[in-house]
C-alpha cells in the first residue's frame, strides 16, 4: 500500500547511497544533485500531512513542517504542481549525468525516469482514477486513519484536524470527478456502483466503527496524557467522525448516485479518445520496464507457454502427481508459524534479515468486501522497525495460498525489501519515488521461491507454482487485452475458454476487476519477469559461479527503480557481493 493520497496522477510511493563502489570521490556535480535530490525530498514530503506521517516518524529531524491538511487537490494546484515538476526536471537536465559518483549516477538515472515519466503523465491526468472499488482512496483511507501512529500529543492532535479535513478533502475528489465528466472520462456505472458500495459498507453499523476503538487504542501509547486530556480527545474524535468523516462518505453516495450515466465507455481504456496512449504510459509505470505494449504482450504469452510445457511435462513423468497436491494440512498452523518457516528458509538465498518487529492485523469487517487478500503498509523511512501486515479473512484462507501470501507480504517479501533497503541507505528521495514493477515485481518473485520452503515435495512445490504463474500472466494478457487491443466480452470469453475457464460469471468477475483497475495485474507478473530476466542475465554470465544471495543483495541496495537502470547498474552491484 502506497499513501500518496493527495496525487491523482501515477506517483500515488536521507542521505545518500553509500557503498564501496570505485568512484572517484564526490565532484561539484555530486553536490549539485545532492542538493537537487533534497530539495525534492522534502517538497515531496511537505506535500500533505498524511502522506508526511507515515513517511517520517519525525519530520521535524529533516527540517521538514506541513500543517495538518490532505493537501490541495484544485486544478490551479495540480497545474502549479506540475511548473514545479518541470523545474525539477530543468534543473536535473543542467547536471552532467557522467559527471557524477557512481551511488548518485544510479539515483539521478532513477530520478530522470520517473519526472520525465510523471511529466508525460499529466497530459492524461483526468484519465486518472483515485476512486476504484479496492485499491480508491474512499476504500484506503479508512485503514490509514485507524492506523495513524501516535507518537506524541501533538500527532494526536494533527489526527484530529485531518479527521475534520476528509469531508472538504473527498470534497475535492468528487470536484475532479466532475472534471472528468466534463471531459468524457467519468467511470462506468458498474465501477461507480461499486465505490458507492464501498462507502456503504463503511458506513454500516457507524456507532460501533473501528475509528472509535482504534483511536482509544492509540492513545494509550502517547505518554504522559491525563485523564482530562484522554476525555477531551475522545469526545473531539466522536465529534469528528459524526460531524465530517460520516457526512463525507455520506454526501459521496449522495453525489456518486447523482453522477450514474454519466459515464461513456464500459470497456477498457483503449476505447476513449487518448486511452491506449495513457495505457501505455501507465504500463510503463506500473511495471518499470522499458518494453512496448506489443513485446509486452507477446513477452507473457511466451512466458505462459513455456510453463504450461513444464507443467504438463511434470504430470506426465509424475503419475501420483495430482493426488499429491493436497498433502500439506496447513489449517492447524499460525500465521507466526508460517513467518517463522519463511525466515528460517529463506536464510541460504538472501542477505540475513535486519532485526525488526513485525504486526499481523486483520482486516475490519465493513472494509473485508472492498480491500486486497492482504497487504502491508510500508514503515516509515526513520522508524522501521514497527511493521504491520494486514490479512483479509475474508479473501485468505488457510492453506499453501496463504503461507505463500505471507511471503509475499512479509518475509521475504514486502516488509524485508523495505526495511534491507532502508538499512542499507537507500537515498531519501529515492523513498518518494514509486516504482510497483519493482515492489510488487519482487514480491511476486518471492512469493515463487516460497513454494520450496513450504515443506513440500519438490513436484507438488513445482506444479503449484507453475500453476499460479500461469494464472497471474493470464491476468496480465487480458489487462492488455481489455485495455490496450480493446477486448469485449466475447473475446475474453473466447481467451480463457482456450485454458478451459468457460463459466461466464467467473470471467464476467475477472474482466470487471481488470476493468476497475487497469494495469493493475501487469505491476506483478511483468515485475516478477523482469527479476526473472536479470537473474538469468547473470546466471548466463557467471554460469557456475553465480550467487543467488549476491544477486538479490544487489537489487535490494539499488532499491526501487525502473529495470532499465537496475540492468545498466546491476553488474557493477553485483560484483560487489559475489564471492
Amino acid at each position: 500500500m502506497k499513501f500518496r493520497l493527495k496525487s491523482l496522477v501515477v506517483s500515488v510511493f536521507i542521505f545518500i547511497l553509500v557503498l564501496p563502489l570505485c568512484s572517484r570521490g564526490k565532484t561539484s556535480a555530486d553536490s549539485r544533485f545532492e542538493s537537487l535530490s533534497k530539495d525534492y525530498f522534502v517538497e515531496e514530503m511537505s506535500d500533505n500531512a498524511l502522506t508526511l506521517h507515515y513517511c517520517l516518524s519525525n519530520p521535524g529531524k529533516y527540517g521538514i513542517c506541513c500543517e495538518a491538511s490532505f493537501g490541495d487537490l484544485s486544478r490551479k494546484a495540480r497545474k502549479e504542481d506540475h511548473s514545479q515538476l518541470e523545474a525539477f526536471i530543468k534543473d536535473l537536465s543542467s547536471i552532467r549525468a557522467k559527471s557524477l559518483s557512481s551511488e548518485d549516477r544510479l539515483d539521478y538515472d532513477t530520478l530522470s525516469f520517473y519526472l520525465n515519466l510523471q511529466d508525460n503523465l499529466y497530459k492524461y491526468e483526468l484519465y486518472a482514477e483515485p476512486l476504484s472499488p479496492n485499491n480508491g482512496i474512499q476504500a484506503q483511507l479508512p485503514i490509514l486513519l485507524a492506523e495513524y501512529t501516535f507518537y506524541d500529543k501533538e500527532d494526536v492532535e494533527n489526527y484530529l484536524t485531518l479527521l475534520g479535513n476528509v469531508d472538504c478533502y473527498l470534497e475535492q475528489i468528487l470536484s475532479f470527478e466532475e472534471e472528468k465528466i466534463q471531459a468524457g472520462l467519468f467511470m462506468s456505472d458498474e465501477n461507480c456502483v461499486q465505490v458507492i458500495e464501498s462507502c456503504e459498507s463503511f458506513l454500516e453499523n457507524r456507532e460501533k466503527n473501528f475509528l472509535f476503538s482504534t483511536f482509544s487504542d492509540r492513545l494509550e501509547q502517547v505518554e504522559g496524557l491525563t485523564d482530562d486530556e484522554i476525555a477531551s480527545y475522545v469526545k473531539c474524535n466522536s465529534e469528528a467522525l459524526w460531524d465530517h468523516v460520516f457526512p463525507a462518505y455520506e454526501n459521496m453516495i449522495h453525489r456518486l448516485t447523482s453522477m450514474l450515466g454519466c459515464g461513456r465507455n464500459d470497456y477498457g481504456l483503449c476505447n476513449f479518445e487518448k486511452g491506449a496512449e495513457y495505457y501505455a504510459l501507465l504500463s510503463t509505470a506500473y511495471t518499470g520496464s522499458d518494453r512496448t505494449m506489443e513485446e509486452l504482450f507477446d513477452a507473457i504469452a511466451a512466458a505462459r507457454e513455456e510453463d504450461l510445457l513444464e507443467y504438463r511435462s511434470l504430470f506426465e513423468s509424475d503419475s501420483t502427481l495430482l493426488e499429491r497436491l493436497s498433502d500439506k494440512n496447513w489449517e492447524d498452523i499460525d500465521e507466526d508459524s508460517m513467518i517463522s518457516t519463511l525466515l528460517a528458509s529463506m536464510q541460504a538465498d538472501f542477505p540475513e534479515p535486519v532485526t525488526t518487529d513485525y504486526s499481523l492485523s486483520f482486516v475490519e469487517e465493513c472494509l473485508q468486501p472492498y480491500l486486497a487478500p492482504a497487504f502491508y503498509i510500508t514503515a516509515p523511512y526513520d522508524n522501521y522497525m514497527e511493521n504491520r501486515i494486514f490479512v483479509n479473512t475474508a479473501k485468505t484462507y488457510p492453506s499453501i495460498s496463504y503461507f505463500t501470501t505471507l511471503a509475499h507480504e512479509g518475509f521475504p517479501g514486502h516488509l524485508y525489501q523495505t526495511t534491507m533497503s532502508y538499512d542499507y541507505g537507500l537515498s531519501p528521495m529515492r523513498f518518494c519515488l514509486d516504482f510497483p514493477g519493482y515492489t510488487e515485481g519482487w514480491a511476486t518473485y518471492v512469493e515463487m521461491m516460497a513454494y520450496d520452503y513450504a515443506g513440500l515435495d519438490e513436484n507438488v512445490a513445482l506444479a503449484l507454482r507453475l500453476n499460479q504463474t500461469t494464472t497471474l500472466s493470464l491476468y496480465a494478457t487480458s489487462d492488455i487485452g481489455i485495455h490496450y487491443y480493446g477486448w469485449k466480452t466475447e473475446d475474453m470469453q473466447k481467451f480463457w475458454a482456450e485454458y478451459g475457464i468457460t463459466d461466464e460469471n467467473v470471467i464476467n468477475e475477472i474482466t470487471q476487476l481488470i476493468l476497475s483497475e487497469p494495469g493493475n495485474y501487469l505491476k506483478y507478473y511483468v515485475g516478477y519477469l523482469e527479476f526473472e530476466g536479470l537473474k538469468d542475465d547473470l546466471m548466463a554470465t557467471y554460469g557456475e559461479d553465480f550467487s543467488l544471495s549476491a544477486f538479490h543483495e544487489a537489487i535490494l541496495r539499488m532499491g526501487p527503480a525502473p529495470f532499465s537502470v537496475l540492468r545498466d547498474h546491476l553488474k557493477e552491484y553485483y560484483s560487489l557481493f559475489a564471492k
